[in-house]
């Protein structure tokens, strides 16, 4: 499994590897150097888990400078574990980045071809997905939780994307940091949800009918199911439940922040 490059620069990790790294800003947030308050300390970007919106926005602001991509530019989703795909505009723009209610409706994964735009999505264990096809312009940003996960949003992404003329030898997707197989126990329920095919490889048993579940792997397996090279699947080898960086919904008991996974295109200079 191919490892991202990655950096930490104090309010996100930058996520690289890309083959186009001077056109691709992608990247996480971390916990680090914004205004909320506990538990919410300190870069929350979700204005949907209590926080103050005006420390979300502050927070929002600060990333928004850091990488060169205003607030009017990000696109956000609703994100209801689902795995309904958008293909984003420049007549989106904007949408969700001020007000939960403007995000685009019951959407868990983002997709353009436009420059400028920078598709967003908010994470807090579940595993965030990056799609570029440098050589043809589309990215994609998707959120996918065990839910998306076992309900294939990988694979319906690299649909959705070659569907408008994206190329699957060109399409390169990175899987970022999410809870780590040794911090993720399901039950059997979530597990007769996954192909069985895929079972030993993601899966190893716990006490009481209990298993331990890798996402990152699930993930990769159903991209190369889908046509992706093994070689064009990135991963970042970061556990949110162990790593201090990040918020983890888990580790929380459900009363935490949201890091926010980010890619987008930048415009040409002139």
């Amino acid at each position: 499994m191919k490892e991202t490059a990655s950096s930490l620069k104090g309010l996100y990790m930058e996520l690289g590897g890309w083959s186009a790294p001077d056109s691709i800003v992608s990247g996480i947030t971390t916990k680090y150097h914004g205004v909320s308050k506990a538990p919410f300390d300190s870069l929350n970007m979700g204005l949907h888990v209590g926080d103050d919106p005006k420390d979300v926005i502050r927070n929002r602001e600060l990333l928004a400078d850091a990488i060169h991509f205003p607030l009017d530019k990000w696109v956000l989703g609703e994100q209801v574990h689902g795995t309904e795909i958008a293909v984003v505009t420049k007549q989106e723009a904007g949408r969700g980045s001020r007000d939960l209610a403007d995000s685009l409706p019951a959407v868990d994964g983002l997709i353009t071809k436009e420059k400028g735009i920078l598709l967003s999505a908010f994470f807090a264990d579940c595993v965030p997905l990056y799609f570029c096809d440098a050589a043809n312009g589309w990215i994609g940003m998707a959120h996918a939780g065990w839910r998306g996960t076992v309900a294939d949003m990988a694979g319906k992404m690299v649909e959705a994307l070659c569907a408008r003329g994206a190329d699957k030898d060109n399409l390169q997707v990175m899987i970022g940091p999410c809870i780590s197989k040794n911090r993720y126990e399901v039950d059997g329920r979530i597990v007769q949800q996954i192909p069985v095919q895929f079972r030993d490889e993601v899966l190893d048993s716990h006490a009481h009918g209990r298993f331990q579940l890798d996402l990152q792997a699930l993930n990769r397996l159903y991209l190369q199911r889908a046509g992706i090279m093994s070689g064009n699947i990135l991963t970042a080898a970061y556990c949110t439940y162990d790593s201090p960086e990040f918020y983890s919904h888990r580790e929380d008991q459900g009363k935490t922040g949201r890091m926010l996974g980010f890619i987008g295109m930048k415009e040409e200079q002139v």
